[in-house]
């Protein structure tokens, strides 16, 4: 039987570009220089939408965890808000990374990155570009954007059209962003409409959340052509990929071929839906898995009694 460490969190904010990120630091207690895993969302997501659950797991296993909101939501900096650009929110990663390399309380030699749906897509392209990361975790993770818009389905897709046009007219103009929903229910024009999308955002949200279910809409056309899963053949360290085997949001067929064509990649499948991975018993087997592949490969000191 495992025994868990205590641990204490720490609100931190980082540089990111123009502004900064907030975060969250979870420092196992007792441990000198544990290694650290980072943390990433989904579509619009922010860290409280149970990442502090897998955040939590991780530094009661020894591995220190920084948990951390892109800017333009949540309580992270950054303007217009609710903007979801892939190219910022790469540097944001690049940015966390930075961050906690600079840090002297944990092993800047041993760090892994973590990102579950589109921040799964953004981890296989983070750990493509820094061979210097010990290991990656990619959770259901959006791999293709064509993929993710056929599951949408033609009609939906074309939907959003005249949203995207208003919204790249109104940046043209200087003027606010035109909202479009991040989940909705089936037959609505937004980024997801499968049936437990909506459902699925409504149930990662605690009271008081600052998660709004809207971006602008221009990021439309830069996510149909995002294929981060074909950078996975780049990745040097190991990488496992949670995949779940009925995903109505990221295909999981595609994410397995790309999965496939890591070089030192695992892969573990679930019979669970895209959106059960982070509450229930499901997140309770996925966070064993991702636990002991993380100890594998980062090698934390062993676990001591919680006071």
């Amino acid at each position: 039987m495992t025994t868990q460490q205590s641990f204490t969190r720490h609100d931190i904010t980082f540089p990111s570009g123009d502004s900064t990120c907030a975060g969250w630091l979870y420092l196992p207690t007792g441990v000198t220089s544990p290694p650290v895993v980072i943390l990433g969302h989904g579509l619009g997501a922010v860290r409280e939408m149970r990442l502090d659950a897998f955040a939590e797991r991780f530094a009661q296993a020894g591995i220190a965890a920084v948990a951390f909101t892109y800017r333009h939501f949540g309580d992270s900096g950054g303007h217009p808000r609710q903007l979801l650009s892939i190219k910022r929110q790469l540097a944001d990663w690049d940015a966390a990374i930075a961050y906690v390399t600079a840090r002297t309380d944990v092993d800047r030699t041993r760090i892994a990155v973590w990102g579950s749906s589109f921040g799964g897509g953004h981890a296989i392209t983070v750990a493509s570009r820094h061979p210097e990361l010990r290991a990656a975790i990619s959770q259901c993770p959006f791999t293709d954007g064509l993929a993710s818009a056929l599951a949408l389905g033609p009609a939906a897709s074309l939907k959003v059209l005249p949203v995207v046009a208003r919204d790249l007219a109104a940046r043209g103009r200087g003027k606010p962003p035109v909202m479009v929903p991040i989940a909705a229910t089936p037959g609505s024009s937004a980024l997801m409409n499968a049936p437990d999308a909506l459902p699925g955002y409504q149930a990662l949200q605690p009271p008081g959340t600052t998660f709004r279910n809207e971006v602008a809409a221009r990021v439309i056309p830069t996510i149909l052509t995002y294929r981060p899963g074909r950078a996975a053949r780049k990745i040097a360290m190991p990488i496992l990929f949670c995949v779940s085997d009925t995903d109505s949001v990221t295909p999981p067929a595609q994410t397995l071929r790309y999965a496939r064509t890591a070089p030192k990649g695992e892969i573990k499948r679930y019979e669970a839906g895209h959106f059960d991975f982070y509450t229930g018993e499901t997140f309770e087997v996925l966070v064993r898995d991702q636990i002991e592949f993380l100890t594998r490969q980062l090698k934390p000191a062993a676990a001591a009694s919680a006071p």
